[in-house]
């Protein structure tokens, strides 16, 4: 792997914000010896979602931009909820966005070793000691924001009996919850996590990289910290919640002058988006509910989900730089991530057409049997995309929607009498209108124009509306998965009074068994979006087979953002 941007192409160039500002003061100060050095350190607890997708493209970004280095560390200090699953997820949609960590992958249990010396080092020197009191006494002891806590009876312990104990721990001779580690700071720290905060603690559960080796693993706050200056970080970039840490950051930093590196924690405002919660626990509550159909459901707001719906990393990528970074929280419209997807895919996806919920049309002067190969263009904003050939026949069918027997003032599609052209082939005109015993129409017979084949001649005769159709000879079916936004409240979870799961959105997949696409599209493999023509951008899904594809609706072509940026500017 090289240490540059890979397969996806350059990222949007980023404005100067805050954090740039500090890189670019520390650089011209001679800081950190004008190295810059940053790292993305998920724990491969769950799924990346699109708020760690800001973090990456900030700390691969940073480290591009500033001509450094980025290291992918997975943080896997709880071996209660990891699994190789996750870090091969991680790993994977790193890549995916584009961004690429060379020969710099690391982890946290790299360093048990490095860390347990240094829990060492600081009992042998007074900075720490082995508290047995229970979790419950810890924090009960521990006080509260306007209470200082209290000495625990153990603070005082000798070093020497801390020293065994910390050794009896690590052969596993307690059980889970008999003692932790805890650094000898200030019980009455006004800020809570230098009340003697907890380094190590007992856990008997089996690892995915050591296995068994070790019954105690360090606290997220110790292995960040020792994890960033063993690998010489420069900065350390946090989201908000990690600001009232790093007086703990820097005090472990302080005690281990002799480590690699001396890292600057920086924090930023983590992501906020409507209609959609990026919470771990709450996107795995959904996993394990069933509420939706795993992590990479296209619903969920994961890296996964978001691939597998049709997205493009270059989307997300534009998505991050226009969103920017800042120390204060604020709330993101999701409509700003849909049109930086719609914005790329209106450039790069390919056309194809396709009929959701079809209505048989008959052209009654077309010669039955006969087929014709008509001219497509595959994308018109692509200059380079070409054309491709698509089948008509006698026997068409059309949307629905695009037919009214009553049209309502201003309905410019197919109705009685009325001709409309259908994109890419000719002018036609209603004549008839077909019903079942029931009364609901079944079919249209129609006569067409062959003078006005592809839009070359259209007579006199103007007409206001287009619509894509497929041959009914030659058309394949599919199953076609209309996604919508996972909840229906603009913040879910926010009130209390209920679970946030109460607050999906019903609607937010519906299945169309019996959709009919172009036969181009029976090859469509995924990874590649496309334009379905007045519906909306849809991507190939792996559940498809040749002879039935599956396609998941990406985004509609509605653009409420562009229309919000509009009313905006004027």
């Amino acid at each position: 792997m090289s240490d540059a941007l890979t397969n996806a192409g350059p990222a949007p160039a980023a404005p100067l914000d805050f954090i740039r500002q500090i890189v670019t003061d520390d650089l011209e100060a001679g800081r950190h010896g004008r190295r810059v050095h940053t790292r993305f350190p998920p724990e491969p607890n769950g799924y990346l979602h699109i708020g760690h997708a800001k973090s990456i493209c900030l700390n691969f970004g940073v480290a591009t931009e500033f001509g450094g280095l980025c290291n992918l560390r997975l943080d896997d200090t709880n071996p209660t909820r990891e699994d190789v699953e996750y870090v091969d997820s991680i790993r994977r949609d790193v890549q995916w966005l584009g961004f690429d960590w060379g020969d710099r992958e690391y982890y946290a249990s790299d360093y048990f070793e490095r860390m347990y010396e240094c829990a060492v080092t600081l009992i042998r020197n007074g900075r720490a000691y082995v508290d047995s009191l229970s979790a419950e006494e810890i924090r009960e002891y521990r006080g509260t924001l306007t209470q200082p806590g209290r000495n625990s009876p153990y603070r005082d312990r000798d070093p020497d009996e801390s020293l065994v104990l910390i050794e009896r721990m690590r052969q596993g001779e307690f059980p889970d919850g008999a003692h932790v580690v805890r650094a000898r700071i200030d019980m009455a720290a006004p800020n809570i996590n230098l009340r003697d905060p907890t380094l190590f603690r007992i856990r008997h559960a089996h690892h995915h990289r050591t296995g068994d080796r070790w019954r105690i693993y360090p606290m997220y706050d110790f292995a960040h910290a020792l994890s960033d200056a063993l690998e010489g970080i420069t900065h350390s970039l946090c989201t908000l919640e990690f600001e009232d840490h790093r007086p703990l950051y820097n005090w472990i930093i302080e005690q281990f002058p002799d480590l690699p590196g001396d890292p600057q924690q920086i924090e930023f405002a983590r992501l906020n988006l409507t209609y959609t919660v990026l919470s771990k626990r709450k996107l795995l509550e959904l996993v394990e509910r069933k509420m939706v159909h795993g992590w990479d459901d296209p619903r969920m707001p994961t890296i996964s989900g978001m691939r597998r719906r049709g997205y493009t990393p270059e989307a997300i990528r534009d998505f991050c730089a226009r969103i920017g970074v800042a120390k204060n929280e604020s709330l993101i419209d999701v409509a700003l991530l849909e049109h930086s997807v719609r914005e790329h895919l209106n450039r790069v996806a390919p056309r194809a057409m396709a009929v959701l919920r079809p209505l048989k049309v008959v052209i009654e002067n077309y010669p039955e049997g006969q087929v014709e190969m008509l001219e497509a263009i595959n994308n018109p904003e692509d200059a380079t995309a070409g054309t491709r050939q698509v089948p008509f026949s006698r026997e068409l069918y059309i949307e629905q929607d695009d037919f009214r027997e009553e049209p309502p003032k201003k309905f410019f599609r197919l109705f009685p009498g009325n001709e409309v052209r259908l994109r890419y082939a000719y002018i036609i005109r209603c004549t008839a209108v077909i019903k079942n015993d029931a009364g609901a129409i079944v079919e249209l017979r129609c006569r067409y124009d062959p003078d006005t084949r592809g839009g070359s001649v259209a007579g006199e005769r103007r007409v206001k509306g287009t619509l894509h159709w497929v041959s009914a000879a030659r058309a394949r079916r599919a199953e076609v998965r209309l996604y919508d936004r996972l909840f229906s409240t603009e913040q879910p979870g926010i009130d209390d009074s209920r679970h946030f799961a109460e607050e999906m959105n019903q609607a937010a997949l519906e299945t169309v068994s019996d959709a009919l696409v172009e036969p181009s599209l029976a090859e469509a493999r995924p990874g590649t979006t496309y334009q379905f023509e007045r519906l909306g951008y849809f991507a190939p899904d792996a559940d498809g087979a040749p002879d039935r594809p599956v396609f998941n609706r990406t985004v509609t072509l509605r653009d409420s953002w562009a229309k919000i940026e509009r009313a905006q500017n004027a």
